[in-house]
């Protein structure tokens, strides 16, 4: 299975592009940041940033979106912004046919770290770990990561469920 997470953001997206091999093994396939010019009027970056994702979508095909959802600021000007930048990808997720599942901060940091709370530098490293990926990953990218690797844990946990369940039965 291939996911692409999505951290999004009117100046910085962050994607990152996962694929759960067989035997379990997590590979990045890819990742990045779109950053539109921030003197961009809004509607601008975000072409951009839907253009960019859907350049990203078509070169690696994945087979579902997991995105960030919102979490809430005391700038309501940044969570607008951030916002737009959601919907913006939303709608090239739904463009593309791909579901899209969404997941709060502190599950994808509770899913890669085993800490709700971890810090950005906490989530960069366990990426890198989990992806056995020897470079260093810029901070949108490393999250977007993050966010596909959570969708993949949840997959494979729904999935033990319903094994379970069957068995059981």
């Amino acid at each position: 299975m291939i996911v692409l997470g999505i951290d999004p953001g009117s100046l910085f997206t962050g994607y990152g592009i996962v694929e759960r091999k067989k035997g379990g093994t997590l590979a990045r396939l890819g990742s990045g940041t779109i950053s539109p010019a921030p003197a961009l009027p809004l509607h601008e970056r975000l072409l951009e940033i839907s253009n960019g994702l859907s350049g990203v979508i078509e070169d690696f095909r994945p087979h579902c979106v997991a995105v960030e959802s919102l979490f809430f600021s005391k700038n309501v000007r940044s969570a607008i912004a951030l916002s737009h930048a959601r919907g913006a990808a939303l709608v090239v997720a739904a463009a593309s046919r791909l579901d899209v599942f969404e997941y709060s901060p502190s599950s994808v940091k509770q899913s890669v770290t085993g800490c709700g709370n971890a810090s950005k530098d906490q989530v960069q490293k366990m990426v890198k770990t989990l992806l056995k990926h020897p470079q260093e990953l810029k901070a949108d990218a490393a999250d977007a990561l993050a966010v596909a690797i959570c969708h993949l844990h949840h997959c494979n946990l729904s999935g033990m469920v319903l094994r379970t369940a069957a068995q059981t039965s």
